[in-house]
């Protein structure tokens, strides 16, 4: 069954606390593919994620786009998030060139920003889809395809 839970937010603010009710829900082993055009939201939903995670200085999480991967401890060293971005990336091919087999572990997230440009690289992993989308100058249209039960009951509870 193809469930989406679909949340419009009125600010990057908003967008960054979206982010935080997501992390509650997340687990090691996890990818969260995000996908949507430039100036989304996909880094301020990152931003809320990695502060809901406890990453000791989230005002340092930015989008890796030239070095393309960020690596952030989080929940007191237990998990480790991987923030990726793949806009630069030309083919999955490169995209697995990254280590990325490296990064799916029991204790890790992995975090793609851009995953369009590589999903066949994806195909078969235990994947969180979120899709981005202007609704105007702030708001944002944030659509999560197949959430966890859990996730679904953070995001309902919140509403």
């Amino acid at each position: 069954m193809n469930q989406r839970i679909e949340i419009t937010t009125e600010s990057a603010k908003e967008t960054i606390e979206l982010g935080r009710k997501i992390a509650s829900a997340l687990h090691g082993g996890l990818i969260v593919a995000l996908t949507g055009p430039l100036g989304s939201g996909k880094t301020h939903l990152i931003k809320g994620i990695a502060e809901g995670l406890d990453a000791p200085d989230p005002t340092k999480v930015c989008s890796p786009t030239f070095v393309l991967v960020n690596e952030y401890e989080v929940r007191g060293g237990e998990l480790t998030l991987y923030h990726i971005d793949a806009y630069r990336l030309n083919s999955p091919r490169e995209f697995e060139q990254l280590g990325f087999e490296d990064f799916c572990r029991p204790d890790a997230i992995v975090l793609v920003e851009w995953a369009d440009k590589i999903l066949p690289a994806l195909a078969g992993l235990e994947l969180l889809q979120i899709e981005l989308a202007h609704a105007g100058e702030d708001k944002r249209r944030i659509r999560i395809n197949n959430p966890s039960v859990q996730l679904s009951n953070v995001l309902r509870c919140s509403e």
